[in-house]
């Protein structure tokens, strides 16, 4: 299964990132993703919301600079979100 595929993203982990300056979101971003891991979570979403896209950018930065993620896209049904999937075979 890749992003493509994934139409429902209620039944998916979320971290809702209103409220949150850059580097808190970061630090929570990374975490996210870590604690996942932990718990076997392949696909995760991201809310960021659209705003003037400070935390979309941050987002999408972190995601970049994680070594666990394999892929992320904006999910087309929710454009104030990004659906991450992440490596789970380390």
């Amino acid at each position: 299964m890749n992003l493509n595929n994934i139409i429902f993203t209620d039944n998916l982990p979320k971290l809702d990132l209103h409220g949150f300056d850059r580097q808190t979101a970061r630090v929570a971003i990374d975490d996210f993703i870590n604690d996942n891991i932990k718990m076997n979570n392949k696909f995760l979403v991201i809310v960021h919301g659209i705003g003037s896209g400070v935390l979309k950018n941050i987002t999408q930065d972190t995601l970049k600079q994680n070594i666990n993620v394999l892929e992320y896209k904006i999910n087309p049904f929710n454009v104030g979100s990004t659906i991450v999937n992440i490596n789970l075979t380390k």
